[in-house]
């Protein structure tokens, strides 16, 4: 008798073992991978078409695609080629977006803004966002007439593409990350398109601007100079010049940043689509240093 109850609490426990191991309690979710998301895995590294802007739009777009990039800022304005009559634009006729639609994709090549456009009144707003919303834009790079601030800001809630404020050089209206922040008040659909190149023009530091409009950047332009506080200082390929591009990108990091970041090179302008090459490989290596 004593032997089989000894048996029988043997094989109790060992049912209750295997039992146990079969409820083994999760452990709880560790919150801390959640703020761990690389945001750096969902940045786009574009080119801003000013950069071939002395080529055709198609041309440019073979640069582009030589370059190994897959996104683009375009540059209304630029004229299109490949027979092709008109220019990259609102007058763009429906035969010439087709044939630019067809080339795009057989090149896997995503227009993802458009600028810097400074439209004169809402009508013309309008059919900048009609455009931007036939090529799947995630949002338009400008510089609006202060009172058209309230409008623009309601015409991009209802496209769903945002407007990204440019800074160009003083005395440029924007060219102090202030006046576009103001720009920002109560306008949710107008942010910024960060041109670090021109805050450095500006005797500004890029970070320090990044800083003040933080929640409000859509878009940077990538671009260096040689000299700090000069606003006709001389263009250089990224990363050759005075601008600290690892602080800054350490910085987009911090903010949760998830746009698109166009390099603009505004200078060799004949011969520079190498400089974009190696622009992507700095901004690849500098990224991939990131904590």
């Amino acid at each position: 008798m004593k032997k089989l109850v000894l048996c029988s609490l043997f094989f109790l426990s060992v049912i209750l073992f295997f039992a146990s191991c079969g409820n083994t309690p999760t452990a709880p979710a560790d919150d801390s991978k959640k703020d761990s998301v690389d945001v750096t895995k969902s940045w786009k590294l574009g080119v801003q078409m000013w950069t071939f802007h002395y080529f055709p739009f198609v041309t440019a777009l073979d640069k582009v695609d030589s370059a190994g990039v897959k996104y683009i800022e375009a540059f209304p304005g630029q004229p299109l080629g490949g027979g092709m009559k008109d220019e990259f634009g609102i007058s763009m006729s429906d035969s010439s977006k087709a044939k630019i639609k067809k080339l795009l994709q057989q090149k896997g090549i995503s227009i993802v803004a458009m600028g810097v456009i400074v439209p004169q009144d809402i009508a013309e707003w309008k059919k900048y966002f009609d455009l931007a919303k036939e090529f799947g834009l995630s949002y338009i790079t400008a510089e609006p007439i202060k009172s058209q601030w309230n409008q623009v800001d309601s015409l991009a809630g209802v496209y769903g593409i945002k407007v990204a404020i440019h800074d160009h050089p003083k005395p440029n209206m924007y060219w102090s990350p202030d006046s576009v922040l103001a720009a920002t008040v109560g306008h949710p659909n107008i942010g910024s398109c960060a041109d670090v190149g021109h805050w450095s023009r500006n005797g500004l530091d890029p970070v320090e601007c990044l800083k003040k409009l933080q929640g409000h950047v859509f878009g940077v332009h990538l671009k260096d100079i040689k000299e700090f506080n000069k606003t006709d200082a001389a263009d250089t390929a990224v990363g050759k010049g005075i601008n600290k591009f690892p602080e800054i990108f350490a910085e987009l990091k911090r903010q949760g940043f998830v746009g698109m970041l166009s390099i603009e090179q505004e200078s060799n302008w004949y011969n520079n689509v190498n400089d974009v090459i190696n622009t992507k490989k700095f901004f690849e290596d500098q990224v991939a240093k990131l904590k």
